[in-house]
């Protein structure tokens, strides 16, 4: 049913990648993405994960090698039949840039108390490691449900 997935942070540089590539791991036979929410207003379209969300990811054997930035639009939320984000006000930002898409979004934290995955960028490697710690807890989560 939720074949293509789409998980979404801020800039699309450090938690949505990171949560994109655990999650491929575990569901290697869905179609999954990331995208940002303000990747365009912030400049970092294009751009690839941030080096502390790199490096964490490849101390937990993932690899971002690859990834670049994509703002979220309307036409990308179409695409997907399941769009996870990363923080409660995230769904809100959704709601803004894809009305549509509302109803398809949920928390990646979803079952795991619904919590938020506070965002690392520029803070020292221990925010990077939590926040990876949640979304391989959420991931995992996830991945029992589909």
């Amino acid at each position: 049913m939720f074949d293509n997935i789409l998980v979404v942070c801020v800039g699309n540089i450090c938690r949505s990648p990171i949560g994109e590539r655990y999650l491929k791991q575990r569901l290697p036979n869905k179609n999954i993405a990331s995208a940002g929410l303000a990747s365009k207003k912030s400049h970092l379209e294009g751009k690839p994960a941030d080096s502390m969300a790199q490096k964490v990811a490849q101390e937990n054997g993932i690899d971002l090698t690859g990834h670049q930035s994509q703002q979220l639009t309307s036409q990308l939320c179409a695409q997907y039949d399941l769009i996870l984000v990363m923080e409660k006000g995230h769904l809100n930002a959704l709601t803004d840039i894809a009305p549509e898409a509302r109803g398809k979004a949920m928390l990646f934290g979803q079952w795991i108390g619904q919590k938020d995955i506070p965002d690392p960028y520029k803070q020292s490697k221990e925010a990077f490691d939590f926040a990876y710690q949640l979304i391989e807890q959420a991931a995992d989560a996830w991945a029992k449900k589909l």
